[in-house]
């Protein structure tokens, strides 16, 4: 984020009239131009709060060094240096070569770990930022005439804002037209009642913000209606702006994963901090206490305390999640909190919406039912094809006058619209209404005509509390005509009359329980039903109340529609299933419509249970509570019920993931582990209190996501294993020749010396903790990742490891010993005396060098092979056939670690540099084979048929 120029207007536009806001603002009621909106931009700058300053590039390089053991390993160094230097003074020319190539060798390693640590540090920033643009919340504007959609940051003052229930306001502005607006102001001004706005209000220059009942501020909520309103301020110009300050200071809240691998990171360091300096003690016991040796030997505890230490495990799990999130968004599932991409592994049950999440959301009428007749209407979704047929009989609608009054009142009570768009027929406004207009125009009764001819003259509008609409149409005639649609049952306490025949007769109960009959038919085969009833009005009649509207009606018929299931939603849980994932359906749909649906999609088990919202509410916490996990299926339920159902189901271990799309669903949205909003249908609020947005609103689109946490989590579980493997066999190494040349005594460190120098050490730290490593962060999952349970919440990271890393741990520490002891005791190349005879010491150096060089190749060779093995919790290397090569990254990886390390004895400057001998033949048999057993140690469960590297 950045800060901006003067974005900040006058403050009077409370006080003005709406004609003097806008052409204070220069701005019209077409919006800005889109060259104005830029030119405005670059003057005001973004729409933004400011942000404390991001690390530069060199900041971030620099902070690699404000390590503690790094700063000390190039003290050490300096030191080593300086009396190497004093040597040189002194006539000792070969102290001084030795220091100066240790020190070039270590600056060197330390440059390049630092240069790993940076691009890693890197890399997460910028998949971060990427993350955040992706999240960037929208606002919808008047530009150059027309309705766009553009990021809130481009928002500028001028612009013509459009706002209505859901949304989140982007900057101040001043209303210039509203329809029953309500705003959340409460955290702006801590009010928890909504405010009512109105445009056509004026109100005085001095009253504070909370009275400012023309003007909308940033980061508040409309609760309710709609409004037009023109932008006053942004950034920090605006109301919001002046609490810049707490944004500015909050810190980016660390993952939990992130945290329990940070406490687990310190904790290692605190034991290897007292393991390294029991060691140093140990060899400056060993080596006497000349300034040099104590110099040497600090120089090699901090190397080897830097090459066991993870440091790097949260920025590698940053980058896990970064890249998860990267994956998602490419799935259409968009991360707004990091932490919900590990919870999204753990997941036991998705209460998932129905309509448009669980069905495609493109409603179609089915069946229609008047004057005792049921018709069939074929077609699909909103392309306005089909054909009308009764008891299988094709026939042309137009010549039913009844069925055509029918159809009527589905196209005219009616505030949606029908559009085709490059061939691609849709609805703008509610599925449902649009189903009715789609309907109406397969009997050529086209909306936009019809209109014409009945245009409306009053509304009534639809609630949820109504369940019902009424429109008034005047007639060529002067006579009005009043039409109702809603609930089949609410619609028939309205009437009086049934039209059949064409004809208005009496409604009798026996009639009504037909129609009631019909209508739990229609619900039965998952169909979504609508009663239709109209009367005429006089045209001398004045009083058009809603009393007198919506009483004394003709009932007219039903239309029975469905929202056909998703087919990737059936398939989708199917894998839910396999996965050890419940998958509960909640709608407010009718409770036949809601078991038919979930049926079909397969979320009807043995033992599953249906509850509606009453019944619901007629249920105490105990009673709910012992039943919750049966339950498959909520039908005919209210938002507010989905919080209780998050609660129950967490009360009893489950770890809940919840979509939502209004307003009221915030709550639940919220408090669930994973919530998931959605990007089509859902409001800002929604998507604001939500982990995940869902840019296509798919049920399937959630199963993937769960399939990417259980990815991403297993991949961090890679690294870690693979990392607590290979870290702690140096300490073994170094610590076992330390132990032993203490306890020698002055000159232990001739007969034990360290089989490996600290260039060694942080080479080894360099390559296996650098690519290989990293690029476990890409592994392509297990083909069973979504064939076994979740995750247990409490579970830690390293949960069913320890067989594996004990395994690696001694197998890699008694090769590197091995290697040691056989080049350097028993089989030296040029015998240098102990035990065979008197010390000779050129013959040592040599013997040494090429002991400490199989050594050393061996330890990186091991970790380079055993990485391998860390792909998998469930198959070792020799299962995976050819999936073991699709990682590219990994394997290029691989091949740039182990082709330097193979090289370096055989270059002069590096073998120099690490005081390597180029290796023979049966150097590199002797190598190559000790190496190999993090290759086959696994062999055993290949032939066995069964883990036994796994502790459950």
């Amino acid at each position: 984020m950045t800060s901006q120029s003067a974005s900040r207007a006058p403050t009077s536009f409370h006080a003005m009239d709406i004609e003097d806001v806008i052409r204070a603002l220069g701005t019209t009621n077409r919006g800005l131009s889109s060259q104005e909106a830029r030119e405005r931009l670059e003057k005001y700058g973004y729409n933004e709060l400011m942000e404390k300053k991001r690390a530069t590039v060199l900041q971030m390089f620099l902070g690699e060094f404000k390590d503690i053991f790094v700063i000390l390993l190039l003290v050490a160094t300096a030191l080593s240096v300086a009396i190497g230097y004093y040597d040189l003074l002194r006539g000792v020319a070969e102290n001084f070569l030795e220091a100066y190539t240790d020190a070039i060798t270590i600056g060197i390693i330390v440059v390049l770990v630092a240069v790993a640590g940076f691009i890693q540090e890197y890399r997460a920033e910028k998949a971060l930022e990427a993350l955040k643009k992706l999240a960037a919340p929208k606002a919808r504007l008047m530009r150059d005439g027309k309705e766009v959609v553009v990021p809130a940051r481009e928002v500028v003052p001028g612009d013509l804002l459009l706002v209505e229930a859901g949304d989140t306001i982007p900057a101040d502005a001043r209303l210039i037209e509203s329809v029953e607006l309500k705003v959340d102001e409460a955290v702006l001004t801590g009010e928890s009642t909504p405010v009512n706005k109105s445009a056509h209000v004026t109100v005085k220059t001095d009253v504070p913000a909370a009275e400012r009942s023309n003007m909308l501020f940033m980061a508040t909520h409309i609760i309710y209606g709609r409004g037009k309103a023109v932008v006053t301020s942004t950034g920090i110009g605006t109301e919001f702006g002046r609490i810049a300050e707490l944004v500015q200071t909050a810190e980016e809240e660390e993952t939990p994963l992130q945290k329990k691998l940070d406490r687990f990171a310190k904790q290692i360091a605190y034991a290897v901090l007292i393991l390294c300096v029991v060691i140093f003690v140990l060899e400056v016991l060993a080596e006497g206490l000349a300034v040099k040796a104590f110099v040497d030997s600090f120089m090699s505890s901090i190397a080897l305390a830097i090459s066991v230490v993870p440091e790097g495990m949260p920025a590698i799990v940053t980058i896990s999640l970064a890249l998860g999130a990267r994956e998602f968004a490419r799935r259409n599932a968009l991360i707004r909190k990091l932490s919900s991409a590990e919870s999204l592994g753990a997941v036991t049950v998705i209460c998932s919406d129905k309509t448009g999440t669980l069905t495609k959301g493109e409603m179609t009428v089915r069946k229609l039912y008047y004057g005792g007749k049921v018709v069939e209407v074929t077609g699909v979704g909103y392309e306005p094809r089909g054909e009308f047929y009764n008891n299988g009989d094709p026939f042309d609608p137009k010549r039913d006058e009844s069925l055509l009054l029918l159809l009527k009142i589905g196209a005219l009570c009616n505030n949606a619209t029908l559009q085709q768009d490059n061939g691609v027929w849709r609805v703008v406004g509610d599925p449902t209404e649009g189903a009715l207009i789609v309907t109406a125009s397969k009997a050529g009764l086209e909306k936009t005509e019809l209109e014409k001819t009945y245009p409306r003259v009053g509304e009534v509008p639809f609630t949820s509390e109504r369940k019902r609409m009424t429109s008034v149409h005047s007639t060529l005639g002067g006579d009005k005509l009043v039409f109702m649609k809603g609930a089949p049952e609410v619609v028939l306490e309205r009437c009086t009359k049934f039209l059949e025949n064409e004809n208005e007769v009496e409604l009798t109960d026996a009639k009504k329980e037909e129609i009631l009959k019909v209508n739990e038919e229609f619900a039965s085969a998952a169909l979504r039903v609508l009663g239709m009833a109209f009367k005429k009005v006089p045209k001398e009649s004045e009083e058009l109340d809603e009393e007198m509207l919506e009483n004394n009606l003709t009932f007219v018929g039903l239309q029975g529609m469905i929202d056909p299931p998703r087919e990737e939603a059936v398939e989708a849980n199917k894998r839910c299933k396999e996965a050890g994932i419940k998958t509960v359906m909640i709608t407010g749909d009718h409770r036949l419509t809601a078991i038919a649906v979930a049926r079909e999609i397969g979320l009807m088990r043995e033992g599953s249970l249906v509850l509606t919202g009453a019944e619901l509410d007629r249920m105490n916490e105990e009673e709910f509570d012992k039943v919750v996990e049966d339950v498959s299926v909520y039908a005919r339920v209210s938002p507010e019920h989905k919080l209780r159902i998050v609660r129950a189901l967490k009360k009893k271990g489950h770890v809940v993931a919840m979509t939502g799309d209004g307003v009221n669903d915030a709550p639940a949205v919220k408090s669930a582990d994973v919530g998931i909003a959605m990007g089509i249908s859902g409001t800002d609020v929604t998507r604001e209190a939500s982990d995940i947005v869902l840019m296509d609103d798919n049920f399937a689109t959630i199963v993937r996501a769960v399939e990417e946490g259980r990815i991403i989590y297993d991949n961090v579980r890679k690294y870690v294993r693979f990392l607590i493997s290979c870290n702690f066999d140096e300490v073994l190494v170094i610590g076992t020749f330390a132990l032993l040349a203490g306890l020698a005594g002055a000159g232990g460190e001739e007969l034990f010396p360290l089989p490996l120098t600290a260039a060694m050490l942080l080479w080894i730290n360099l390559v296996t903790d650098g690519a290989p490593a990293v690029s476990l962060a890409t592994d392509p999952p297990d083909e069973d990742v979504m064939k076994r349970p979740p995750r247990k919440p409490g579970e830690g990271i390293l949960h069913g490891m320890g067989a594996f890393i004990i395994t690696s741990f001694v197998l890699q520490s008694t090769g590197t010993i091995l290697l040691f002891v056989l080049n350097y005791y028993v089989f030296p190349t040029h015998p240098w005396g102990w035990p065979n005879g008197p010390i000779n010491e050129v013959a040592r150096e040599l013997t040494l060098a090429e002991a400490r060089t199989t050594a050393f190749v061996q330890a990186t060779m091991f970790e380079l092979f055993i990485v391998w093995n860390c792909r998998s919790e469930r198959r070792s290397v020799w299962r995976m056939g050819r999936s073991a090569l699709r990682n590219k990254f990994f394997v290029a990886a691989e091949v740039s670690s182990i082709v330097p390390t193979l090289a370096i004895p055989y270059i002069p400057v590096t073998a120099s540099m690490f005081h390597l001998v180029p290796l023979g033949p049966l150097d590199l048999v002797q190598v190559l084979g000790v190496a190999s057993w993090g290759l086959f140690f696994v062999l055993p469960e290949v032939l066995m048929g069964r883990r036994i590297w796994r502790w459950e």
